[in-house]
């Protein structure tokens, strides 16, 4: 079969399947290219942000209330509770996507596709010509490269969403937002967890004013971390219920014992099945694919939008270079650009920590004159909202410049993912901390951090 198209999208990422409807509803030829029926969504909704803080939603909730009412936590019963409805929920989503795509007038293409030449695709016996092809592949998890590292015991963020039995022993090896949320996941439900970090600093991307304070908080559920440490190997039989994680922690071998070893070493584009070496795309020395601020390949009418271009991973970034490409190819909206983007990003531990902009060693090393304003949760006075829901942990950090525009900050507390998108608008508008602070908002809410800390 042979498909002669306007729009050709490699992937049902979010960009790509939006590109995707508002070009069908445009009157344009559209085909979605999905290598899996079980990723019609993407990678967000089938087995990334969406069943994540699915199941970490229902854990807590399903843990907050044994503790109400006095019974024994049974991990296993709200594990199998939570995944239950985290799988409900995808089937319906993943559904939802692709009738949306459907509907809008796109045809769906099952199969992996690979490039014939720069405006020519091959799908298994299908054969895709388009005038513009969006390459929307996301990103794979990297696998660990130490001997064992494919033990059948070792599994990466999808994976473990799919265990059936809790393990009683889990070795997470990372020590970024992937594994400290898979840490906070597990840590209710009774699973002891370790957590080997390469890094020397927890958490070395956060504000260090707050990220001592953040580790300090997973300790006491329990958490044991190992910051330093360099894994070496995974022991164990290809049959063994339990294996061996081996690292070098302060020049001596350590060894820790798993049921099940979680890796979550960072995530890498997915282009190794494209074929690129039939056009004249380009790809970084990393694999991804080299783009401009407009998500341009360099081959004309070929965009890559996304993880695949190895700009940071959130869904956010690539709705928006959904936008910026539509301007570009069809004229459609403002002017975008991939430069001066302003950045949230919030990783799902309880309570939440949302950053945005420079953190203090940023700063520093820049040389930048600023003020920090900074408050324990439980010292703000106008804002009861933590103390009402049982949540008065946190910190509030905000840096500012000397124009009075806000540099930076960090916000951990309860509904920071929220709050942090007042201060991304605030700094992409220029208005000033003080105006920031002066805000009238509604009571009891998060928000009034804002007063509290700025005002």
């Amino acid at each position: 079969m042979e498909y002669h198209v306007d729009v050709a999208v490699i992937g049902f990422g979010k960009a790509g399947k939006t590109i995707a409807m508002k070009r069908a509803k445009a009157g344009d030829k559209v085909v979605v290219i999905e290598q899996s029926p079980e990723m019609y969504g993407g990678t967000c909704i089938n087995i990334g942000c969406v069943p994540t803080k699915t199941l970490l939603h229902q854990v807590r909730e399903y843990a907050a209330a044994a503790t109400l009412n006095d019974t024994p936590l049974d991990g296993q019963t709200i594990w199998d509770n939570a995944k239950a409805h985290r799988d409900s929920l995808i089937a319906k989503m993943n559904s939802a996507n692709k009738a949306m795509v459907e509907n809008a007038g796109a045809t769906i293409v099952d199969g992996q596709a690979h490039f014939l030449d720069d405006h020519t695709l091959q799908v298994g016996d299908t054969v895709v010509t388009a005038e513009t092809i969006i390459i929307n592949t996301g990103a794979i998890a990297r696998t660990l490269p130490v001997p064992g590292g494919d033990h059948r015991l070792v599994v990466d963020s999808t994976g473990i969403q799919q265990i059936t039995t809790l393990p009683k022993k889990l070795v997470i090896i990372g020590g970024g937002p992937i594994g400290v949320e898979f840490a906070s996941l597990m840590l209710p439900l009774g699973v002891e967890v370790t957590m080997l970090d390469a890094a020397d600093t927890f958490l070395g991307r956060i504000d260090q004013q707050i990220a001592p304070a953040v580790l300090e908080h997973l300790k006491q559920q329990g958490l044991h971390y190992v910051g330093g440490a360099q894994v070496t190997a995974v022991e164990g039989a290809a049959t063994a219920d339990e294996v061996t994680v081996v690292a070098e922690v302060d020049g001596t071998t350590q060894r820790y014992a798993a049921s099940l070893v979680l890796t979550a070493i960072g995530r890498i584009p997915a282009t190794d099945a494209l074929a690129l070496e039939n056009t004249s795309i380009t790809v970084t020395d990393r694999g991804a694919i080299a783009v401009d601020a407009q998500c341009r390949t360099g081959v004309d009418g070929v965009y890559a939008v996304g993880d695949v271009t190895g700009a940071p991973q959130f869904t956010y970034l690539s709705f928006d270079d959904h936008r910026i490409v539509l301007h570009d190819r069809w004229g459609i909206g403002d002017v975008r650009s991939r430069e001066h983007r302003i950045i949230p990003t919030t990783t799902f531990i309880d309570p939440p920590l949302s950053t945005v902009g420079k953190t203090t060693a940023e700063l520093d090393e820049a040389g930048i004159e600023y003020t920090t304003r900074s408050a324990a949760v439980a010292d703000i006075a106008v804002m009861p909202r933590p103390k009402i829901v049982g949540q008065s942990q946190g910190n509030i950090v905000f840096h500012i410049g000397t124009d009075d525009q806000i540099l930076g900050a960090t916000l951990w507390c309860v509904d920071s993912q929220e709050i942090i998108n007042t201060v991304v608008l605030a700094m992409q508008a220029n208005v000033p901390a003080t105006e920031v602070g002066n805000l009238i908002v509604t009571h009891p809410s998060s928000s009034e951090l804002l007063n509290g800390v700025l005002g």
